[in-house]
């Protein structure tokens, strides 16, 4: 519960900061990112083989990244050689960049070596097709993340910015919609990786993914750094500052000169540690801006964890607790800091209502029994059991 819950508080922060973000000029930004000074240098290689289909787009992709580089202060070589794939040419680079590859690209011996550059601390990036390439080497579908299922005709659609501390979508609008050819993927890549945008399937029709369609995304794989977006069918995406923006954030990731945590939100980077485990109906919980944690018993238990550790009893409501009744719902005011108010809503014992109240948290962690302020009472029937709701 506890999980479930501080993750929808972090979802709901993290947010708060996106739109912020979101107001800045985007534009702005680019511009101070873009004297060769602040920015450490690298080497890149561009790969576009293609066995199968061909993205017209590829040159406008090359000619980007090398723009990029030039901007940025790290040097690109492209090659459709596969010829490229060995462990002396390879050394050479901090990243390699599949831009719309397609189909079956490198030999056995060449994959080979990209295993072991990758093994070896070397970064890949994927963009858009790189999902379309390799169907038989697994190793590489784990790399890239997702194998390509199929996409509906180009067309506009909504891109949600999930992660916007990220360098790829740091100052990306939360919500972002532009025209691209948007791909479904064989498998969720979600429970693999570290997810930085999602789709709205809502804002466009052909999807088949459902409510979870991750379509950029990063991780820390076999020794190396992966990154990978759906994004950039199209010509015109490599003019766009937005998409430019998020490509040169991912490769300079991938490349391992510029910080990024890929692995903020898989279970294998939490520990669960237990902070109450003497609770009866644990219901609801909020987090105070200064760390607090206030959480709520049925039974009518008002408790608080103190950000420094240790549990303590704010107030043990005079609650009704038959039929599933009792202390049901809980919140911090949106002025906490400022108000100190919480608001419960509870059965009170002796009179057949279910209430809603505001109370005043002292300096001492617990609640002014004496502040509180009635604001709702909803009439209830107590003979009969049962589906309370908060």
């Amino acid at each position: 519960m506890f999980r479930r819950r501080m993750a929808a508080v972090y979802r709901r922060v993290v947010s708060v900061a996106a739109v912020v973000l979101a107001g800045l000029s985007v534009t702005s930004a680019y511009t101070a990112a873009a004297a060769p000074a602040d920015d450490p240098p690298f080497r890149a290689l561009v790969f576009s083989k293609t066995a199968a289909f061909r993205h017209d787009s590829i040159p406008d992709g090359i000619a980007a990244i090398q723009k990029l580089g030039q901007e940025h202060n790290f040097t690109v070589d492209a090659t459709e050689d596969a010829g490229a794939f060995t462990d002396a040419n390879l050394a050479k680079y901090q990243v390699v960049i599949f831009l719309s590859t397609t189909g079956d690209v490198l030999d056995d011996t060449q994959q080979a070596a990209f295993e072991k550059y990758v093994q070896a601390g070397g970064g890949y990036a994927g963009i858009h097709s790189a999902a379309d390439t390799e169907y038989s080497w697994p190793w590489y579908g784990k790399l890239v993340g997702a194998y390509f299922k199929q996409h509906p005709t180009p067309q506009t659609a909504t891109v949600k910015v999930e992660d916007p501390a990220h360098p790829s979508t740091q100052g990306l609008p939360e919500k972002w919609s532009r025209f691209d050819e948007w791909y479904d993927y064989q498998t969720d890549p979600r429970p693999n990786v570290h997810v930085l945008t999602s789709l709205d399937e809502t804002s466009y029709t052909g999807g088949t993914m459902g409510y979870d369609h991750p379509d950029t995304w990063c991780q820390d794989y076999d020794g190396g750094r992966s990154w990978y977006t759906g994004l950039g069918h199209t010509k015109e995406s490599y003019t766009e500052p937005n998409f430019l923006h998020l490509i040169l954030g991912g490769i300079q990731t991938a490349a391992g000169v510029v910080p990024a945590d890929c692995s903020a939100s898989q279970d294998k980077s939490f520990q669960k540690v237990t902070l109450d485990d003497n609770t009866s109906n644990p219901m609801m919980l909020d987090v105070a801006p200064d760390g607090r944690v206030f959480y709520i018993d049925r039974l009518g238990d008002v408790k608080v964890i103190r950000p420094t550790g240790g549990v303590l009893t704010a107030a043990h409501m005079d609650v009704f607790t038959a039929n599933e009744s009792g202390l049901l719902g809980m919140a911090l005011d949106p002025g906490f800091a400022t108000n100190n108010w919480i608001w419960l809503y509870y059965s009170p014992n002796g009179k057949d209502v279910d209430r809603l109240s505001r109370f005043t948290v002292t300096a001492g962690n617990t609640l002014d029994m004496t502040s509180e302020k009635i604001t709702l009472e909803v009439p209830v029937q107590r003979a009969e059991c049962c589906l309370m709701a908060a």
